[in-house]
């Protein structure tokens, strides 16, 4: 996955640049990513960087003109056009396609450049004049920073098997974090599952002088958006239909190809209604499953042809279902973790997504800032899986979740759900593509300060786009039955009929609750399952388990290597996996969970 990586530290140059280099093959996952170093041996600086060839980030290291300034940049920066305009009006030479500008942009803010920026990333700047260097990473916190703090230097990474690889100490998983991982599917509070290994906070830029960390320092206080004067509802309206669209052309403006990912939902139709598009000119796609069509991929194909741009089925095939150990193991790998192997079809997915463009546009995280809505909730897996000293971290992490989880909705969206539970399905994709989101815009995000506490339904908020920009988009109704130019009895009947009978009954067969396993084992010996399953869900993890994956499972699930494990209750863990595999009972959950668990001990603590 694209990122930075490095140490800096007062150890000998030989040491320190042989981790360094290890350090930087671990993120070389595909052929097409382009790397390479820079060191400042009198500054204790060894870093590197990874990159999708020809991306925005694929210009490193960036120099000032007189090279007292180094900026080693990963990611993405949505900047308008009077930002390079007037760099190249004070005399700046760079290259506008890429991120060769941003170091001239922090000649000109110096401080004030941190939060000059907009989008994901982190990076390194450096000023050998100075000699400071400054680690940082963007507002929200989703472009990851690992790092340690040892005794003899300070390590960074994108990715935190770089740091298992070359510090064996820190290869112990911890056990809290464990905890926290089965009951809330991730780490909070910028821990991570490893021992001593620990996130860079949201807005962090922090300051090193003389290979010492001085100031952990932050560039963002979130007070100024919580703080803000609301703007009554019609206000609001009209606020966000100018910004929407307004911002787009930043998010378009961009020397690569874009795809535009395409859901059966109303996040991404937002997007294709505000933009202004000749025939063809944008190619579209939706990821559906292995037989039939989902819902997402019916919808999806109308709205394309609507909007008259041309659309795929990127579809869930024969391949997957045989390489399923490797895309599981590829998935815990890649993401230190952080995605579960229930989540291995997305590897798979945007595999195939990058051979349509480089650049994968989506309506990702619409839901979460926009409505409010959330899936970052606590889900306890079986009392029995565990042994009973460790089950109280397990407990202990919905508790924690709780705790955190209070106040402003976009504040917990923006900075906690979409850094820490969001962030493995993000890595998957960001492993092949470069991810596109306009939802997560510093002024769209702002905006919503300004309106959560006056909009009486904000399920209304991309209605009301839609409407204004292309209101034939809401000729087609959506993926959950929302029918936006129906009467509301009709609206409504389909709602109910769409979007909660089936929606839960393909969700009920695939992820069946513990407590209606028995009635549901009751009802496929009648094959009712086969009459709700594959409409809006293209994965059918339950049934594959069972079948096609089958045997995978039982060689890590019942080998001693996973039931000594002392997280594990072992007699409990294989009841769990035969009576999953009989049909008598649905423990999809669990299975999930504990062989995401093994692999994570085998993958990124012993076999690294």
């Amino acid at each position: 996955m694209p990122g930075i990586v490095g140490l800096i530290t007062k150890r000998p140059q030989d040491k320190s640049k042989a981790e360094l280099n290890l350090m930087l093959a671990t993120l070389m996952h595909e052929r097409f990513y382009t790397s390479g170093t820079y060191i400042n041996e009198s500054m204790g600086l060894y870093a590197g960087w990874v990159s999708h060839e020809s991306s925005f980030s694929d210009c490193m290291p960036i120099f000032n003109e007189n090279r007292e300034l180094v900026l080693l940049f990963s990611g993405q920066n949505f900047a308008e056009t009077q930002v390079t305009d007037q760099l190249k009006r004070q005399g700046h030479e760079f290259d506008r396609s890429n991120a060769s500008y941003l170091i001239h942009l922090y000649e000109e803010e110096q401080e004030n450049f941190f939060g000059c920026l907009n989008g994901w990333f982190h990076g390194l700047l450096v000023d050998t004049q100075k000699r400071k260097l400054i680690l940082f990473n963007d507002r929200f916190g989703v472009g990851r920073v690992y790092y340690y703090e040892g005794k003899d230097a300070f390590y960074f990474s994108s990715e935190a098997k770089s740091l298992l690889q070359v510090r064996p100490e820190l290869r112990q998983v911890d056990l809290k974090s464990l905890g926290e991982f089965f009951s809330c599917d991730c780490a909070l509070e910028n821990r991570t599952l490893f021992s001593n290994i620990f996130l860079l906070p949201s807005g962090a830029s922090w300051t090193f002088e003389n290979v010492t960390l001085v100031s952990k320092g932050s560039y963002f206080s979130l007070d100024a958006w919580e703080h803000q004067d609301p703007l009554n509802q019609e206000a609001f309206f009209r606020a966000i239909e100018e910004t929407f669209q307004g911002l787009l052309s930043r998010y378009f403006n961009v020397k690569q190809p874009v795809g535009m990912s395409l859901t059966g939902g109303l996040d991404s139709r937002m997007i294709m209604a505000c933009l202004d598009l000749l025939p063809g000119q944008l190619p579209c796609y939706t990821f559906g499953g292995i037989a039939g069509e989902t819902y997402d991929v019916r919808i999806a194909r109308q709205v394309a042809e609507a909007c008259g741009q041309p659309h795929t089925v990127l579809r869930l095939d024969q391949n997957f279902l045989s390489n399923f150990p490797v895309y599981a193991e590829e998935t815990v790998y890649v993401t230190d973790g952080c995605h579960s192997v229930c989540g291995a079809h997305d590897v798979f997915f945007n595999r195939l997504a990058r051979e349509i463009a480089p650049i994968r546009m989506s309506g990702k995280f619409g839901s979460e800032i926009v409505r409010g809505t959330s899936q970052f909730k606590t889900r306890l897996p079986s009392e029995a899986l565990f042994d009973p000293d460790f089950y109280g971290y397990v407990l202990e992490a919905g508790k924690t979740l709780s705790n955190i989880s209070g106040g402003n909705k976009v504040s917990f969206a923006a900075f906690k759900e979409m850094p820490w539970h969001e962030y493995g399905c993000l890595a998957i994709e960001q492993m092949q593509l470069t991810i596109e989101t306009p939802f997560v815009d510093n002024d769209l995000v702002n905006l919503m300060y300004q309106g959560i506490s006056t909009v009486s339904d904000p399920h209304q908020i991309p209605l009301h786009i839609i409407k204004h920009y292309k209101p034939k988009l809401l000729d087609t109704m959506t993926d959950r039955g929302f029918r936006g130019n129906s009467s509301y009895l009709v609206s409504r009947c389909s709602e109910l009929f769409y979007g909660y009978l089936l929606f839960k009954a393909d969700w009920f067969f695939n992820y069946t609750p513990l407590k209606y396993s028995r009635t549901a084992s009751f009802l496929e010996q009648y094959n009712v399952g086969r009459l709700f399953t594959g409409r809006h869900l293209p994965a059918r993890y339950c049934n594959w388990f069972r079948t096609e994956f089958s045997e995978y499972l039982c060689d890590v699930l019942l080998d001693m290597r996973t039931t000594t494990r002392p997280f594990f209750n072992s007699k409990s863990l294989e009841r769990i996996v035969l009576s999953h595999l009989r049909g008598t009972r649905s423990y999809l959950t669990e299975i999930n969970k504990a062989l995401s668990a093994e692999l994570i001990c085998r993958r990124l603590i012993e076999d690294i």
